[in-house]
């Protein structure tokens, strides 16, 4: 049997379910997506936003890239696939909030923690290597921690990095200090199924009130 049939019949409930009898929401959104919410987030299996969040086609609009990673603004020749997402956001849907939502047992934090400076691959290391400060900042201040701790640390304070990134896009800066956009930090510990939230009061991710 084919790997992708199971992603067949998928398709199959997902027609029924949205393109049935019930034909409202798809119907309502030809013209365009009514979302008001960015969300940045990684590409491992294990953590689609929108079933973390049991949200509908249409609620979230959604870029996924290894660690949920925000490049500072670069303005250069290269191809920008993050950065033109965080445009389109901010500029065409007008998005109300981003949330950068990190998660545990992350394979592209694994992958920045473990290099010694030495790449080993085209290009995974030099993409998480947008978080090297976040990889510092731990081995300054949890130098003494058990390396699981040391992980998990790296992977919450590459989100804090992501949201620090997000403020050289001039398009968003303006709208964050105008108070038209809010931005957010999130963090799904995979092992413990909780979603944190990051407090910028204490500096540490919590779970939500």
């Amino acid at each position: 049997m084919p790997t992708t049939y199971k992603l067949l019949e998928g398709f199959s409930r997902f027609k029924k379910t949205y393109f049935g009898d019930d034909r409202a929401l798809y119907e309502s959104m030809k013209t365009g997506q009514p979302t008001k919410i960015l969300m940045i987030a990684c590409c491992d299996s294990r953590v689609d936003p929108a079933i973390l969040t049991d949200c509908d086609p249409g609620d979230i609009f959604t870029v996924r890239n290894v660690a949920n990673l925000v490049p500072p603004c670069e303005t250069d020749n290269n191809h920008h696939g993050t950065s033109s997402a965080l445009e389109f956001a901010v500029n065409s849907l007008n998005v109300e909030s981003i949330v950068v939502m990190g998660h545990g047992n992350c394979g592209g934090i694994r992958a920045l923690w473990q290099s010694d400076g030495v790449e080993d691959s085209k290009f995974i290391h030099r993409w998480v290597s947008i978080a090297k400060s976040a990889k510092d900042w731990v081995k300054v201040n949890h130098k003494h921690e058990y390396e699981s701790i040391q992980l998990k640390m790296c992977e919450q304070r590459a989100v804090l990095v992501s949201l620090e990134n997000l403020m050289t896009f001039e398009c968003i800066k303006n709208r964050v200090e105008a108070g038209n956009l809010r931005l957010h930090g999130w963090y799904f510990d995979l092992d413990k199924g909780e979603l944190m939230c990051y407090n910028p009061t204490t500096d540490k991710f919590e779970k939500p009130a």
